[in-house]
C-alpha cells in the first residue's frame, strides 16, 4: 500500500506513490478502460457518490482565516481502482477554486460538470484492483446547504468559525470525496487556525503545535468512517480531556458562546462516558477508540452523531449542556449508524430506530421510567397523526428525518422483543452490531438475522410495522 499523503497544516501536500499502470506485454491485448459512473444510484441521492473505485484513506489539511471567513486546503485520497478506470468522479459542490489536482503525483485534467461533480481524467487509465493517490488543492468560502425538508448542513458559518455537519449530503462543500455511505474510509485531519482558536476533529487527538500565532492540531479516525459523519469544528472553545472509567479517551468541548460553567460541563464530560458505559453494557464493546461530545452554537437546531464525538447545537438553550436522554441517542448512534451503516437511506430507521429506543432504555434505567410506558405513551398517538403515514423502511427522500422513522422505529424494535423474548433480544442487540461491524446492512439483512437468533418468522411483524402505512394493531 503507498504511504498517507501527510498534509501540513493545509499549506503544501505531495502525493508520492507511483503510477500504477504496467505496459503491455508483446502479444497481449490492451486493456478497455472506461469512465466510472458519476453517481451511485441511491434511490434518494442518485447522485451522490460515484462508481468505479473504493476510497481507503482520506488526509484532510485545512487551514481557516478568520479575516476571510476563507479555507485553504489540500485533501489526499488513497483510493483502489475496482474496474479499468479512465476517469473516475468526485463529489465537489459549492464554489471553493481548486488551484492544483495530481493523480499518482501526475498533473491530471479535470471539470466541474453538473451541480457536483469533480469529474478527473488521469494521465493514464488506471487498472483495476490498483491503487491509486488523488491531490486536491483548493480554497474559498464552502457552501452552506439549505434544504427546506434536510435542514442544514455543510459548512455552517459561527461567530467566531465554523462547524462542518454532513448529514446527508453537506461533506462535499468541504472536501472532494465520495460522498456515498457505503465507501467508507478512515481519516487524518490537520487543523491550522489562529492561535486564539480551537480546532476539533473526529477521532483520536494526536497532538498539537503553535508557531508564528498559529495552531495546528491533529487528529486520527482510524476506523472506518462514512463522509455523512465526518465533523470539523473550529472556534473559542473551552475543552476538557479526560478518560470513561472503561477506559476510553473522552474530549468533551463547549462553545464559549454558551457561557458553560466549568461544574456543568464536567457534568457533561461524565455523563458521556457513564452512557457510553450503560450502553456498552447492552450492546457490547464500544466501536471506536476515544469519545466525548462539543457543544456548539451553530443555529441549526439538532444534534448529530458525527463519529466518535457527537455535535449538539445548543444554540436555543446556552448555559445548559445536552439532556441526558439525548446524550444517550447520539452515543447509541456509534453502534447504530456509525459502526453498523445502512446501504441505502431508505433504511434510516435502523440508526434512529435504536438511538431512540436507547432514550427509553436511558429512562428506564435512570428516571425508574419503563421502556413499556415509553412504548405505551408513544403508541397512544392518533390514528390519524402524521407519525404513521410513511413506511418506516422507505419513507422517502424528504421524510428520512421524519418521526416515524425515529418513534414507529423503536416502536418496531419494542414488539420485535415482545415477540423474541428476553433472551433473544439481549443476544440480537448485542450480536448484530458485532457481526456487522465497520459494515453496511438493510432492513433486510436485519430480518433474517432476528429470525436466526430467534428461531421465528417475523415477515409479518416487518410487514406490519415498517413495509405498511397506517398504525398497527397489537
Amino acid at each position: 500500500m503507498s504511504r498517507t499523503p501527510r498534509a501540513l497544516a493545509a499549506v503544501a501536500l505531495t502525493a508520492t506513490a507511483g503510477l500504477l499502470v504496467s505496459a503491455v506485454p508483446a502479444g497481449a491485448t490492451a486493456p478497455r478502460f472506461t469512465p466510472g459512473a458519476p453517481g451511485a444510484g441511491d434511490p434518494y441521492f442518485p447522485d451522490m457518490g460515484n462508481g468505479g473505485y473504493d476510497v481507503a484513506h482520506y488526509d484532510i489539511g485545512l487551514k481557516y482565516d478568520p479575516s476571510t471567513k476563507a479555507i485553504q486546503a489540500v485533501t489526499g485520497i488513497q483510493a483502489r481502482a475496482t474496474q479499468n478506470l479512465s476517469r473516475f468522479n468526485l463529489d465537489f459542490l459549492g464554489p471553493l477554486k481548486i488551484s492544483s489536482l495530481k493523480v499518482n503525483g501526475a498533473k491530471a485534467a479535470y471539470k466541474r460538470t453538473g451541480a457536483q461533480e469533480l469529474e478527473i481524467t488521469p494521465s493514464k487509465g488506471l487498472r483495476a484492483n490498483g491503487r491509486f493517490t488523488v491531490t486536491v488543492a483548493y480554497s474559498g468560502v464552502p457552501q452552506t446547504i439549505n434544504d427546506p425538508a434536510l435542514g442544514t448542513s455543510g459548512w455552517i458559518a459561527t461567530g467566531d468559525g465554523a462547524v462542518m455537519l454532513n448529514q446527508p449530503i453537506g461533506a462535499a462543500t468541504v472536501y472532494p470525496v465520495n460522498d456515498i455511505p457505503t465507501d467508507k474510509a478512515t481519516y487524518s485531519f490537520t487543523l491550522a487556525a489562529p492561535q486564539d482558536l480551537t480546532t476539533l476533529a473526529n477521532g483520536d487527538f494526536a497532538g498539537k503545535a503553535t508557531k508564528g500565532g498559529w495552531t495546528v492540531s491533529h487528529w486520527r479516525m482510524r476506523q472506518p468512517m462514512a463522509s455523512e459523519l465526518s465533523m470539523l469544528a473550529i472556534g473559542k472553545y473551552d475543552v476538557l480531556s479526560g478518560k470513561t472509567k472503561s477506559g476510553y479517551p473522552n474530549i468533551t468541548a463547549t462553545d464559549k458562546a454558551l457561557n458553560i460553567t466549568p461544574e456543568l460541563h464536567r457534568s457533561f464530560q461524565f455523563q458521556t462516558g457513564d452512557i457510553q458505559d450503560f450502553l456498552a453494557g447492552h450492546f457490547g464493546k464500544y466501536p471506536f477508540t476515544s469519545t466525548g461530545g462539543i457543544a456548539v452554537k451553530a443555529g441549526v437546531g439538532y444534534a448529530l452523531e458525527t463519529q466518535g464525538r457527537p455535535v449538539y447545537d445548543l444554540g436555543r438553550r446556552p448555559g445548559t449542556i445536552p439532556r441526558p436522554d439525548l446524550i444517550a441517542h447520539e452515543i447509541a448512534h456509534q453502534w447504530f449508524g456509525d459502526s453498523v451503516t445502512p446501504e441505502r437511506w431508505a433504511d434510516i430507521w435502523l440508526n434512529e430506530g435504536f438511538a431512540t429506543y436507547s432514550e427509553w432504555m436511558y429512562f428506564e434505567k435512570y428516571d425508574g421510567k419503563p421502556v413499556q410506558q415509553s412504548f405505551d405513551e408513544t403508541y397512544a398517538t392518533p390514528a390519524d397523526n402524521d407519525l404513521w403515514k410513511p413506511l418506516t423502511a422507505d419513507p422517502g427522500r424528504d421524510n428520512i428525518f421524519h418521526s416515524t422513522v425515529y418513534e414507529r422505529g423503536a416502536m418496531t424494535l419494542h414488539v420485535l422483543r415482545k415477540a423474541i423474548g428476553e433472551k433473544d433480544w439481549a443476544r440480537l442487540v448485542k450480536e448484530w452490531p458485532a457481526a456487522n461491524r465497520d459494515g453496511n446492512v438493510t432492513t433486510v439483512d436485519f430480518i433474517r438475522f432476528a429470525e436466526k437468533i430467534s428461531g421465528k418468522q417475523l415477515d409479518d411483524l416487518f410487514e406490519k410495522w415498517v413495509y405498511t402505512s397506517g398504525k398497527p394493531a397489537l
